[in-house]
């Protein structure tokens, strides 16, 4: 009797014990559905402006010169000839106010201009104060610290340059081209306002209207190439760089990722992508482009892959499926106790 006692009472728990747990499980899954409530990914109407994509320059005024000589400027060494009067030919500095001391008349501004002009502006200056009638004065450069074009961004370096010389001559001498840098270069030249862009493209037949000329204290800009950032449930959250010649596709974006995790909802990937001013968001079923059934897109730089979290699947994949075996387990042995 006392056996058939102790079964009994523990039939009249069962179901307690199992509304206990069926409790704890809701708990769980409620604080899996706050975690995921954390981030639950853009919104679908986002209409966040971005930056304006870079536009090749075409002018063709600014990318080929006619006439650029090499200008003076501060930290120049200069010879200074005089016709019959060789006690002019010493080397002078360039002031850092950008003049240049002249013998009999003293300092002369020189700076930004040619050689030919600083010249052609001492003579005159001589002859106004009465020094020499008719001075035939030229300036030969000895040593300078401008004439160099600065390279920076992806690649560093500083590359003398007399006169001119051309772009890709330049970015070779500063070593090989980085995969992670971009074939749009921005060069930044004095005098002229707004930056210049170069499109190198990726099609070596066509590299000659890349090749412009450069001049010194120009500055190449060699931007970093786009990227790709994976978000969400994927196996590695990351940012995946693109390479120049070779496409991206939402599928190898996907394997490079470690692929997605069981919880992601499928059905439910987005692609936020900027479009000129604006971000627009692309929703698609994950499963169905693996399949083949729908086509796999090609990803463009910035884009952002974004696959969210299932708050049920989520749950179960951090222990609400044990829950609910054990929960179940014990629901079928109190039925089979009831029915002895």
């Amino acid at each position: 009797m006392s056996l058939r006692m102790a079964a009994m009472n523990k039939i009249k728990e069962a179901p307690e014990m199992g509304m206990r747990c069926a409790a704890l499980l809701l708990l769980l899954c409620g604080f899996g559905a706050s975690a995921c409530g954390q981030f639950s990914g853009p919104s679908l109407s986002s209409g966040t402006p971005s930056n304006a994509p870079l536009t090749p320059t075409t002018d063709p005024a600014i990318l080929y010169p006619v006439d650029r000589p090499l200008q003076i400027g501060a930290g120049d060494s200069l010879t200074i000839h005089l016709f019959g009067a060789p006690e002019f030919a010493h080397p002078q500095l360039v002031a850092q106010d950008g003049s240049l001391q002249v013998p009999l008349i003293g300092a002369v501004p020189v700076a930004g201009l040619s050689l030919y002009q600083a010249s052609e502006k001492i003579a005159a200056q001589l002859k106004s104060a009465g020094m020499y009638k008719n001075p035939q004065v030229s300036l030969e450069l000895i040593l300078s610290p401008n004439q160099v074009v600065t390279i920076t961004g992806e690649m560093h370096g500083l590359i003398p340059v007399f006169g001119e010389r051309s772009l890709l001559s330049v970015l070779s001498s500063a070593g090989a081209y980085p995969p992670t840098a971009s074939h749009t270069i921005i060069i930044n030249r004095p005098g002229i306002p707004d930056p210049i862009v170069v499109d190198l493209g990726t099609d070596p037949s066509h590299s000659a209207r890349a090749d412009i000329p450069v001049f010194p204290r120009d500055t190449v800009v060699v931007p970093r190439v786009g990227v790709i950032y994976l978000l969400g449930a994927f196996k590695t959250q990351m940012a995946i760089p693109l390479e120049q010649n070779s496409p991206l596709t939402l599928m190898q974006a996907a394997a490079l990722g470690g692929g997605v995790l069981f919880e992601g909802k499928y059905k439910d990937l987005r692609i936020i992508r900027t479009v000129g001013f604006e971000r627009k968001v692309v929703k698609l079923d994950v499963k169905q482009v693996f399949k083949g059934k729908v086509p796999d897109p090609v990803l463009q730089a910035d884009d952002i892959v974004y696959l969210p979290s299932s708050t049920v699947k989520a749950a179960l994949n951090d222990g609400g499926f044990a829950a609910i075996t054990s929960v179940a387990s014990l629901l079928l042995t109190a039925f089979q106790y009831q029915l002895r």
